[in-house]
């Protein structure tokens, strides 16, 4: 049986950035496992960076669709958002347009500025749809303007619909730079997301403590979807090629690739760091800090207290995914970031499985949870929580030392694709998914085993 699924996502290369690659990796993988994709992605995207290179994990014969968005290009969004962060105050006259234009985009555009690509979108997928039978739509979000496209679609067509939840909507808003909703916006997100719930047949959630919170928006909505949880993951060919020894020899080298901003601050490193700098400033001497990955204005000024350390600082934009598979091979350790905010404990940044996958040691700096679940058992992992800040520079001072006399362990083998956490793996777990969806059975949540038990550590 030919199968065929269309994926909905605003974020598909050559669009840049970590949530663009669980989509283009299924698109990559699923063909092994019975399922053809077609992908339904926006022509003119209005997004802070690039990646061309992510192009190469989509095969030649993946079929494409294209609709256009009516945004505005980017700059024009981050003009209109400029100093919402707190970097800067805005006070006075002469900041009131722009909170004015700012409040109101918020408030009309919902759930997000991409809903100016629903009207093209909805046409050009239903157009689809109607001359190639799919039998599966998998809507994946955020921006969450997507997956109201892929529920009316569905709507459309009768075509069964699964909502992929890279982010929980709720948490999004609560959390996100420049987006502060109203009771009333809140409450019409509420009901937007009770709708799409009530048309899906499956939703996914990244972690475990996320698909409880998506089955209890099943149960208000009065939806029948089942709730499913599918982890992110490493592809093995981002890292096949790499050198196994790679580090520096002169520094001991800590490495975060990814975006800082308020649920990823840098604070409690920063203030170990310093700590660490005024007790034992020999040790904070021989440490290289490696950031690499936008920045917010107030996450760039926490970082320039750093400046007058004895440690070394190396600040890097937005990396394409290639340097960054060999930034985190380049480390010794690689630091994860998670603020202490109510409901981080249930995020799991997707970064964490290809951190697995490099074989170094983790850092995990993030309040007890779903990420601290995840690593218990890893060989090379700590996990301090963001607000013991003397247990943090404590495990710092232990690798420095460990480093100086000569002890940095060596590199843990490269994952394989029989890991659970491979995207090979996982495209194969969302066919089996989408296989009982279509056929109505029973679906269970993968189970969650350690990826470095695949691995042979």
């Amino acid at each position: 049986m030919d199968r065929r699924v269309l994926f909905v996502s605003y974020l598909f290369p050559p669009v840049g950035g970590a949530g663009v690659q669980r989509v283009a990796k299924f698109v990559k993988y699923l063909p092994a496992s019975g399922w053809t994709p077609t992908v339904l992605t926006v022509s003119n995207p209005s997004v802070p960076v690039l990646d061309p290179s992510l192009l190469d994990d989509v095969p030649a014969a993946a079929r494409m669709v294209r609709a256009r968005t009516w945004e505005p290009g980017y700059a024009a969004k981050r003009t209109i958002a400029a100093n919402s962060n707190g970097a800067i105050k805005e006070s006075g006259v002469r900041g009131w347009p722009r909170r004015a234009l700012r409040r109101a985009a918020n408030f009309v555009l919902q759930p997000d500025a991409q809903v100016l690509w629903w009207p093209a979108a909805v046409r050009a997928g239903t157009r689809l749809l109607r001359a190639t039978p799919h039998h599966a739509i998998v809507a994946s979000g955020p921006p969450f303007s997507t997956l109201l496209v892929g529920a009316s679609i569905s709507r459309r067509t009768g075509v069964p619909l699964v909502l992929d939840y890279r982010d929980e909507w709720d948490l999004s808003n609560r959390y996100w730079e420049n987006k502060q909703f109203d009771r009333v916006s809140l409450a019409l997100q509420r009901k937007l997301q009770e709708r799409v719930a009530r048309q899906a047949r499956l939703m996914i959630a990244t972690s475990r403590p996320s698909a409880a919170a998506l089955e209890a928006i099943r149960d208000r909505s009065g939806s029948l979807a089942r709730v499913a949880c599918l982890y992110n993951g490493f592809d093995p060919d981002d890292f096949s090629h790499l050198p196994e020894h790679d580090a520096p020899a002169d520094r001991y080298r800590l490495v975060y690739v990814g975006t800082l901003w308020n649920l990823t601050t840098v604070r409690p490193l920063v203030e170990a760091v310093a700590r660490l700098a005024q007790r034992r400033p020999e040790l904070a001497s021989r440490l290289e800090l490696v950031f690499a990955g936008r920045r917010t204005p107030a996450e760039q000024q926490i970082l320039s207290r750093l400046d007058g350390l004895p440690c070394r600082l190396t600040r890097l934009d937005y990396v394409d995914h290639d340097q960054a598979t060999r930034l985190m091979r380049s480390a010794h350790a690689l630091c994860l970031l998670l603020a202490d905010l109510p409901g981080a404990e249930r995020v799991v940044p997707a970064k964490i499985f290809e951190y697995m996958a490099a074989g170094r040691t983790i850092l995990a700096i993030a309040p007890p949870g779903e990420v601290h679940d995840l690593l218990k058992d890893h060989p090379r992992a700590a996990c301090v929580s963001p607000d013991n800040i003397p247990q943090l520079c404590e495990q710092l001072e232990i690798e420095l030392r460990r480093y100086e006399q000569g002890e940095a362990r060596a590199p843990m083998p490269v994952a394989v694709d029989d890991s659970p956490y491979s995207r090979k793996r996982q495209a194969g777990e969302l066919a089996e998914l989408l296989d009982k969806t279509i056929g109505w059975e029973a679906v269970d949540a993968p189970a969650a085993q350690p990826a470095w038990a695949a691995v042979g550590a």
